[in-house]
């Protein structure tokens, strides 16, 4: 995804509505609108935010190519003025987000974009595309790293990803949400993350015999040696010989480090208690067991509980599509624009799905915390004038059933604002993590949640109120619209 070249990156209609705004006389009215998700993918009880940095990127790149002009003229559906207008585009508006690595929950703005129309209409799809996907495989790499309960997680997906750029960036994503590192060689040059391998089957495959192919690979790669044990048979033939050929290594003076066997078939519960016994009767125990093989959380979870003996999991396919949720499901929806004197007008939209109502105004989110425990007690989405006082008390209520109410003592609780300063008139104002520091702060994200809420199934929800000032603003446009 080369961010120099990305303004096509759009839906047609983006540019039609622009070149409307343009038309009309409205290409300078400044709106708001919010990028945020409805529900949480995989029945998760929170969700990973991630894909900032490449929105960043997208956003600071944004302008229209010579090649992008001509392309659009010969749509034949776009204005002479509109034309001209499109080749000194730039973005010149404000962006607030929610940092990457941010755990976070459905309807809270994950980015809040103050901008022309003409503008804000145009970034819509490309961000949606980035957040959504990246968000996508941080959440669902922290349901595999939960499951594996310690032990490291490798992504390696790319030859099963929908694309290059899905491989790439996913496994960025992936080692945000908690993956120790990935196969993905070029993820590990653009993002400076840790790459792992072993070897495949067709390494066995392509020497006269297996022994001889592990003493080559051992020969190469001896800080380094996982040997792959089932081209063959895993107890009978792939397991002894790995252990002989560890027994040559120490024989020839080579300290035994970062080495172990990887499993990639069969049942790997029992094949992994068979491995470990026959490699501590060798004198072995420090090896680790890897796996593979279409794992998932819930296999994952599942061998735990019949005790194997894994140590590391390599986790492709359903990690890095997301195989059981493929699509994040965010939007961007419009909250508020101004009304040309200084004031912004609030706009909701409304449905006979009650979920897809939207919260309008100008939004920002509270996290409150525990003061004793730093755990999430909920978040508050509220207006941008409002503000929580930590030294009084504070009442939450659920929106829905507003009898169900939480009281805060004064000094009890901790007040966090999520989104934070991005771009200010145009300007980049934020210098992004490395992404092994948002993977940290992501680890801490994770510790603030109670046990209740990280598990895979079932999770207790943590609770997302509005205001009661937004709540009252809400209530009072569906009542004007109604009438309407």
């Amino acid at each position: 995804m080369n961010t120099n070249d990305l303004a096509l990156l759009t839906d047609l209609y983006e540019l039609t509505m622009m070149q409307g705004y343009h038309e009309t006389g409205l290409e300078n009215k400044i709106v708001v609108f919010d990028l945020f998700y409805r529900k949480n993918p995989s029945g998760n009880g929170y969700a990973v935010a991630a894909g900032l940095e490449q929105a960043i990127d997208y956003i600071k790149n944004l302008h229209f190519s010579i090649e992008d002009i001509n392309y659009l003229k010969s749509l034949n559906i776009f204005s002479d003025s509109f034309i001209t207008y499109l080749e000194n585009f730039s973005f010149t508006g404000e962006v607030y987000a929610i940092p990457e690595g941010t755990v976070v929950f459905p309807h809270e703005p994950l980015m809040r974009i103050k901008a022309p129309i003409i503008e804000a209409q145009l970034i819509e799809t490309a961000l949606l595309n980035i957040i959504n996907h990246q968000s996508l495989i941080a959440t669902k790499a922290s349901r595999v790293v939960w499951a594996a309960q310690g032990d490291p997680v490798m992504e390696f997906g790319l030859r099963r990803a929908q694309g290059p750029d899905a491989g790439t960036y996913g496994a960025r994503a992936a080692v945000i949400g908690g993956c120790c590192g990935t196969s993905n060689v070029l993820t590990g040059k653009l993002f400076d993350v840790p790459v792992k391998g072993t070897h495949a089957h067709s390494w066995v495959m392509s020497f006269p015999d297996e022994i001889t192919a592990f003493r080559e690979y051992a020969r190469l790669f001896p800080n380094a040696c996982t040997l792959l044990v089932d081209t063959y048979n895993t107890l009978e033939s792939g397991v002894p010989n790995a252990i002989k050929v560890f027994q040559e290594m120490r024989e020839n003076g080579i300290e035994l480090k970062n080495y172990g066997i990887r499993l990639d078939s069969g049942d790997l519960a029992y094949l992994s208690k068979q491995a470990k016994k026959m490699l501590e009767e060798a004198g072995f125990e420090d090896a680790v067991i890897s796996a593979s093989s279409d794992l998932d959380e819930s296999l994952i979870s599942s061998l735990k509980l019949q005790g194997a003996k894994i140590g590391l999991w390599g986790v492709g396919t359903k990690l890095i599509t997301s195989d059981d949720c493929p699509a994040f499901g965010g939007v961007y929806k419009l909250a508020a624009e101004s009304d040309g004197k200084g004031n912004f007008v609030p706009k909701i939209k409304l449905s006979n799905n009650t979920e897809k109502v939207t919260n309008p105004g100008i939004k920002k989110v509270f996290r409150i915390y525990d003061k004793k425990t730093g755990k999430i007690k909920a978040d508050i989405i509220a207006l941008e004038e409002e503000s929580i006082d930590e030294t009084k008390v504070l009442t939450l209520f659920d929106n829905n059933a507003t009898w169900k109410r939480m009281t805060l003592q004064p000094n009890t609780y901790t007040v966090r604002e999520l989104l934070i300063p991005i771009f200010k008139n145009g300007k980049c104002v934020y210098n992004s993590p490395s992404v092994m520091e948002i993977q940290s702060y992501c680890n801490k994200e994770k510790e603030t949640l109670w046990e209740e809420h990280k598990r895979n199934k079932n999770p207790h929800v943590v609770p997302v109120d509005l205001s009661e000032k937004l709540l009252a603003l809400k209530l009072k446009l569906i009542n004007e619209m109604s009438i309407k």
